[in-house]
């Protein structure tokens, strides 16, 4: 899951996946706008078949931020 994610992460912000660890903040080390934040959002959405109310996703600043977030609601 982690790995799609990173994936997901990677392609929306054309960034190598090998730079984003859960570590990885997504404003200050990706220049993630919050454009591209909507968009990792819906990918992972998609991806996951959940959904993730913006009060929810405003609270995303780290990579690893999202990987707890989506594995605690997709049950993997």
């Amino acid at each position: 899951m982690q790995e799609k994610i990173k994936e997901i992460i990677a392609d929306e912000l054309r960034v190598d996946k090998a730079e984003i660890t859960a570590e990885t903040d997504l404003v200050k080390d990706l220049e993630a706008d919050s454009l591209a934040a909507v968009q990792i959002m819906m990918a992972i959405e998609d991806e996951f078949d959940i959904e993730v109310p913006e009060e929810d996703s405003d609270q995303f600043r780290l990579v690893g931020d999202i990987f707890k977030y989506v594995e605690e609601k997709a049950g993997n």
